[in-house]
């Protein structure tokens, strides 16, 4: 049993024989005692005092002799006007790191048959351009929050909706047509997507010129700057060829969509490449061809039921005053959807393919009106889940010279910014000798691992409602708060396990990251041959206080969507253990008894840090 639940367990039974009060678990608060004060454990007695009738002092000094007398986790206690400090004995500490040290994913629950189906939605990439650093924040939110769902024991189903089709799918298509010349990413050399990606950014240089010469015309003829302007974007020639053929596209023109599907294979292609690199994944993935005419049936039908209503253009609009927002087109007039009517088919589909129960949308925070409306609409259509839908909404990432924009090729592409990583941690770990011993191949394999671990760590430690700053240089450090940091300490760790065994690395024999099931049977050998009498130290024991969050943090995080609760668990953890190994010795420690306990406690340090940065969707390597 864990301390916590063991004094939860005695205070109730103390109240009971004390004060003739029955009190439920719930009003049990334990936090951890100030760093100020003696003790691992505090007792909020306030909630005790209406069946105590006695002042906030004697009850808690009462309260603590009893947990004294009859707990056999607390070894003694002071009394700070309401707060009952414990001080946990040596056993209970002992005991704990062997029941933690018998579970190698301490701190996850299981999923059972009637645990909740939570799907996940993130990624949700246009075709008309490669994955860039907004992309990368989203797609490692997403996997980051399936992992740790599961991790808190529901089932999970990670999906993505690729935004396959609309006017923008159309511009990279025209501009193909036009500019082209029958390039192809094996005429080219170039990846599908980003092949697509030029050709937006070159529709969006021609179009500006036409706007400008359009709008120039228009003042001369007399109308004013703005009118001018808008009147210019929406007659440029461009534009006009780019909405036709989009309503070809929903026609089902054969020309338009061959070249829609030829050119959209290319960026799948491209696509996959870099979800491989990134190290994220789909159980199922939906496009926007398919679920917008599944919208448009779900409109027509919430039409017929007088759920929306038509204008005298022929589109069709939900009112939305009573909910205090205003009108939301769901149909233009000339009967093309929008993005809203895409959103209502991907859930009809996705309701019909799962029993889900909770819906979580990773999505910027610059739609968090449309998922406000979303949840209405689904709501009034009869989702079960509609009115609950999560929008996970996270900011934009930033970066030192500004906004990122893909229409103008200023985007920092996210194939680049992996190879970037990966090449600064390869010359980093150079730098400072940290590759001694190891084969080519063993290099650049840490390499990537340290490289794409910076750059997780970097964005997952940042609150995801916040805007954030990249900066790589200071992502791949390894010192302060950065993931390298936390992937070498692990590192650290199993060496001096490893020297612990009398094992030495072999030269020449390849790239190691080794499973650590060898370890653990090792490990578990030791646990069970550890004194429960053993005196420990003031940071032994507060290593395995923090071991023992780390279950309560993952529940935490799960009830939040909060990755970065994870990332800063790791990094205090991390920073207790260094602080730990950098006052005390391990391998050399004064007696045998002494050596094995921090053997052990060293092992599932390790442990946790791998789990927990697993939550994170990051690797640590067995070596550095």
């Amino acid at each position: 049993m864990k301390i916590e639940a063991q004094i939860t367990s005695s205070v109730m039974a103390a109240v009971k024989e004390l004060y003739g009060q029955e009190v439920p678990e719930k009003m049990v608060a334990l936090q951890k005692t100030r760093s100020d004060f003696e003790g691992n454990l505090t007792l909020v007695v306030f909630p005790f005092l209406k069946m105590s009738k006695k002042k906030p002092e004697d009850t808690a000094q009462e309260i603590g002799e009893y947990l004294q007398k009859n707990c056999t986790a607390i070894e003694k206690f002071n009394v700070v006007k309401g707060f009952l400090n414990l001080v946990i004995a040596s056993t209970a500490w002992v005991q704990l790191l062997m029941d933690i040290d018998k579970n190698e994913k301490w701190g996850y629950q299981s999923a059972h048959e009637d645990s909740p189906l939570v799907m996940i939605e993130y990624s949700s990439p246009n075709t008309n351009k490669p994955l860039h650093l907004g992309h990368v924040r989203n797609n490692l939110l997403g996997w980051s929050l399936a992992q740790i769902m599961e991790a808190n024991g529901n089932k999970v189903v990670k999906t993505n909706i690729v935004n396959d089709r609309g006017i923008h799918i159309c511009k990279s298509m025209l501009a193909w047509q036009k500019w082209g010349n029958g390039e192809t990413p094996a005429s080219s050399g170039k990846k599908g997507d980003h092949l697509i990606g030029d050709y937006y950014v070159a529709f969006d240089k021609h179009y500006r010129e036409e706007v400008k010469e359009l709008k120039a015309k228009f003042i001369a003829e007399g109308l004013d700057e703005e009118k001018a302007e808008e009147r210019a974007k929406n007659e440029a020639p461009l534009i006009v060829e780019a909405h036709d053929m989009l309503v070809r596209w929903e026609q089902n023109d054969p020309e338009v969509r061959a070249l829609w599907k030829k050119m959209n294979d290319w960026v799948y292609a491209g696509f996959d490449e870099t979800y491989k690199a990134l190290g994220v994944s789909f159980d199922k993935i939906y496009y926007e061809s398919d679920t917008y005419l599944e919208g448009k049936k779900k409109v027509e039908e919430g039409l017929e039921k007088g759920l929306f209503f038509r204008k005298e253009d022929n589109s069709v609009w939900a009112d939305l005053t009573n909910e205090g927002l205003d009108q939301k087109l769901l149909l233009r007039s000339d009967g093309t959807s929008v993005y809203m009517t895409q959103d209502i088919g991907t859930a009809q589909m996705r309701f019909q393919d799962y029993p889900i129960n909770k819906m979580i949308y990773v999505v910027g925070n610059e739609q968090n009106y449309h998922f406000q409306v979303l949840s209405i609409l689904l709501d009034r259509l009869g989702f079960e889940w509609g009115k609950e839908l999560v929008h996970f909404s996270y900011g934009m990432v930033e970066l030192p010279n500004g906004k990122m924009k893909s229409r103008e090729g200023t985007v920092v592409d996210a194939d680049e910014l992996i190879a970037a990583m990966i090449a600064d941690a390869r010359k980093t770990s150079d730098e400072l000798g940290k590759f001694n011993d190891m084969t080519e191949e063993e290099k650049q394999e840490i390499a990537r691992i340290v490289g794409l671990g910076a750059l997780k760590y970097f964005i997952l430690k940042v609150d995801a409602r916040k805007n954030m700053l990249f900066n790589p240089e200071e992502s791949i450090d390894f010192n302060g708060n950065t993931g390298p940091f936390i992937q070498y300490t692990h590192a650290r760790i199993r060496s001096i396990l490893r020297k612990s065994e009398g094992t030495r690395e072999r030269e020449n024999e390849g790239t190691r990251i080794e499973s650590s099931s060898e370890s653990q049977a090792e490990s578990s050998n030791l646990a069970s041959s550890l004194p429960r009498s053993l005196a420990l130290n003031e940071k032994e024991i507060d290593l395995i206080q923090k071991l023992n969050e780390f279950g309560a943090t993952v529940e935490q995080a799960g009830k939040d969507y909060s990755p970065s609760g994870i990332a800063n668990y790791c990094y205090e953890l991390t920073k207790q253990f260094n602080q730990f190994y950098h006052d005390y010795s391990i391998l050399n420690a004064d007696t045998e008894e002494q050596k094995s306990f921090r053997l052990v406690l060293a092992r599932n340090v390790a442990k946790t840090i791998k789990n927990g940065m697993a939550l994170l969707g990051i690797e640590v390597p067995e070596r550095m």
